[in-house]
């Protein structure tokens, strides 16, 4: 199981569209402390950097949700990702 499977899990049970947490409600979810780079908002950024591992973007991001840190506190928004409707595929910007 790696680290942050137990927030994906929770994740994906929600049937919310956005919501939040306290860093607290997710060390419950996960068994252990967020480390202290998790007060930044680069810890919760949702797009990926070459050449680096982020395991807890690879958790919300599998459960279909962007997070965001909100400034000033210890809480997290989740929201979730957009997709396009089924029967409008995405377009192509292909010439």
């Amino acid at each position: 199981m790696a680290r942050y499977d137990p927030l994906r899990d929770c994740l994906r049970k929600q049937k919310l569209a956005e919501f939040e947490l306290s860093f607290a409600e997710i060390e419950r979810k996960i068994g252990y402390m967020l480390p202290n780079s998790a007060s930044q908002p680069q810890w919760w950024a949702n797009t990926a950097v070459p050449d680096k591992r982020y395991v807890q973007r690879k958790a919300w991001g599998e459960a279909g949700y962007d997070a965001y840190l909100i400034a000033g506190s210890d809480r997290v928004r989740f929201s979730r990702k957009a997709s396009p409707p089924a029967d409008h595929p995405p377009k192509s910007n292909a010439i």
